[in-house]
């Protein structure tokens, strides 16, 4: 005798809607996860950016009794020069697209800033480098760290 019974064989489209559903939502999470990681790492770059920097100014003033003018420091010949061990990509924000190894004079988002002035912290330095006796340097964050929006350092003295 011949069965007349169907057997289905496969999903109902309940069954698979539920499964993209399930997959959609680990993805969501899977993607939130991964670009919070990625901000971090950022963030953490540029921390150790910042020290850098901080350590070879701190070893050019102990040299010559003055801190570079903000001309100088976006001079790569002017860097190569005087601050040989200086990484240039360490003044490169890592979410600078354009690799611009140029800093700001004021705190600028995906770009570093310099900010050197006179011992009276009011005047720029500009015109007369050798008057330079104070700096500050700036890194704005993606979000925060430490409750902070910004990674600020100014010279050690």
């Amino acid at each position: 005798m011949i069965s007349l019974k169907k057997r289905n064989r496969g999903f109902t489209i309940v069954e698979l809607l539920i499964v993209i559903v399930v997959i959609g939502i680990l993805a969501l999470i899977v993607i939130t996860t991964y670009s919070g990681i990625q901000a971090k790492a950022r963030n953490a770059k540029r921390q150790t950016d910042m020290k850098s920097v901080q350590t070879q100014l701190e070893a050019f003033f102990s040299q010559n009794g003055y801190y570079p003018s903000l001309t100088d420091m976006n001079s790569s010949t002017w860097l190569a020069a005087n601050m040989k061990s200086l990484d240039t990509n360490a003044l490169i924000d890592p979410s600078n697209t354009s690799n611009s190894s140029q800093l700001a004079s004021t705190p600028t988002a995906k770009q570093y800033s310099y900010q050197p002035t006179q011992s009276d912290g009011t005047t720029s330095c500009e015109t007369n480098d050798t008057t330079c006796a104070q700096y500050t340097l700036t890194a704005e964050y993606e979000g925060t760290v430490n409750g902070q929006s910004t990674d600020v350092l100014k010279n050690l003295d």
